[in-house]
């Protein structure tokens, strides 16, 4: 013989974790959604308005009333919906459950969740925007600070500091332009698709869309309860965002190191050892790595849990899962502040720079551009001519800038000739400031190149950001208008 339900192993494992989930995240947008689902009823003549005055009196009391946080699951309700279904008809007997005239689960569930991820995206954006700021900001206050350029671990050319996070900063943009795509699905309104195939009531699905903050209703109503890219879609842009900062991170654990020495970390930002006196740990670069790579387990578990299953409403792809979901946005907002605050903080260690700079002969490329302007030869003769003179330099244990002997050994064995460069244009070819001061191309390190690419990255960054105040805009205007067609009612 069966028993009542819910189980009580259901009941705990399943239930009561989901309306504790609701009871945090999705409450008060239960709310918005009944009041604006009550508002269309009762201008579209599906209800009375003299019905729909006593229900929205009814869900006035019922949300002055209730103490959210209090409440918790006895299995006397399936879920929170039907608990607010139940005190409505406490207070209303059968009219309480004329509400639910036109609407199911199904649409009201995906529309709650767009509205979660929604705000959680538009907080995260906030975030985004000051971070992109502050890295200009710091970009344009290191516009001549000369680097070590990395390829595969080892030196590889001189930049500037600036140029580097202007990359940074431009891959940021390019994750957030795809943030602001994947918004896009989250500003299309489920409700009005009822079950799966809308309603046989009159509904006017743009005015609820309208009074929820959506930009318009979502067409097909199919889609709108088995269509779950508005998911996949944004944990997608998400884990892109935080894949693309980890390798950053990765950079800064790089030069921070004791051996390279090239980033410089504040007091304020490293921790001691216990036991070892020396030692300068800067462990915020480990925890933004940790936090950028849970944000994207996070992100990862949402989209597999996804994989599949089939199209149609399913509880794969609701509750529980999408509060799971919901770390991402936390744990990712970390380590944006985290970022924000660290990389601004840090500066750059321009002796440790020159040292590594001279010893590993990253300048050398511009003696082979030198050679090619200057001795009338290819590219790969003065590559030759360079290559070898940087051999004989390291092997020698000194520096290139004192490496004109072996250069001019170096020209002359291969072409059995001696160089017309001096001395002093020697010394111009392979200094830092001069290699960087050449590369004025669009895009290059030169001053005045990356300063316009500094420009270009503010327009870009204000239009992102602009994208998703509109938005945010549109939500704040339907709050409004929501709460006086509310009110409205309640006066009729």
């Amino acid at each position: 013989m069966s028993g009542a339900f819910p189980d009580p192993v259901y009941a705990d494992t399943v239930l009561a974790p989901l309306f504790e989930g609701v009871k945090t995240h999705h409450a008060r947008n239960m709310m918005a959604i009944n009041k604006a689902h009550l508002v269309m009823l009762a201008e579209t003549g599906i209800l009375p308005r003299p019905e729909a005055r006593k229900i929205a009196q009814a869900l006035a009391d019922i949300e002055a009333g209730t103490d959210i946080d209090a409440l918790t699951y006895t299995g006397e309700h399936e879920d929170y919906f039907f608990l607010v279904e139940a005190r409505l008809r406490d207070r209303l007997g059968d009219l309480g459950g004329a509400l639910h005239t036109a609407r199911s689960r199904n649409d009201m569930d995906h529309t709650l969740f767009r509205m979660a991820l929604r705000d959680r995206t538009a907080g995260l954006a906030e975030i985004l925007h000051t971070l992109a700021t502050e890295l200009i900001v710091k970009a344009r206050a290191e516009r001549t600070t000369l680097i070590v350029a990395y390829t595969h671990g080892q030196p590889a050319q001189p930049t500037i500091f600036g140029h580097y996070l202007g990359a940074v900063i431009e891959t940021l943009l390019g994750d957030g332009k795809r943030l602001v795509q994947a918004t896009q699905a989250l500003a299309d309104c489920p409700m009005g698709a009822a079950a799966i195939t809308t309603s046989g009531f009159p509904i006017d699905r743009p005015r609820v869309a309208a009074l929820l903050g959506f930009d318009r209703p979502k067409l097909n109503s199919y889609g709108c309860i088995a269509s779950v890219d508005y998911i996949t879609g944004l944990y997608s842009a998400l884990k892109l965002m935080f894949l693309h900062l980890g390798r950053v991170i990765q950079d800064l654990a790089f030069w921070a190191a004791f051996e390279v020495g090239q980033l410089h970390v504040p007091d304020s930002l490293v921790q001691i050892s216990s036991i070892m006196p020396q030692k300068r740990n800067p462990v915020p670069i480990e925890h933004m790595r940790h936090l950028a790579s849970a944000a994207m387990g996070h992100c990862d578990t949402i989209i597999n849990t996804m994989h599949n299953t089939p199209f149609t409403d399913m509880n794969d792809s609701e509750g529980e899962v999408q509060q799971t979901g919901y770390a991402a946005f936390e744990t990712g907002g970390r380590m944006l502040q985290l970022l924000t605050a660290f990389l601004p903080a840090c500066s750059i260690n321009g002796t440790r720079v020159r040292q590594n700079a001279d010893a590993a002969c990253i300048t050398i490329t511009e003696l082979a551009d030198t050679l090619v302007r200057t001795e009338s030869m290819t590219f790969r003769e003065a590559h030759e001519i360079a290559a070898a003179t940087a051999r004989a330099v390291i092997a020698d244990g000194t520096s290139l800038s004192g490496g004109y002997p072996a250069f001019s050994a170096a020209f002359r064995n291969e072409t059995g000739r001696a160089t017309g460069m001096t001395h002093a244009d020697f010394a111009a070819a392979v200094a830092m400031d001069s290699f960087v001061a050449r590369r004025d191309r669009p895009g290059g390190p030169a001053p005045a190149t990356l300063d316009a690419a500094l420009d270009a990255y503010v327009a870009e960054s204000d239009a992102v950001h602009m994208d998703f105040l509109r938005h945010s805009d549109t939500r704040k205007s339907a709050e409004s208008t929501l709460a006086s067609a509310f009110a409205a009612l309640l006066e009729s």
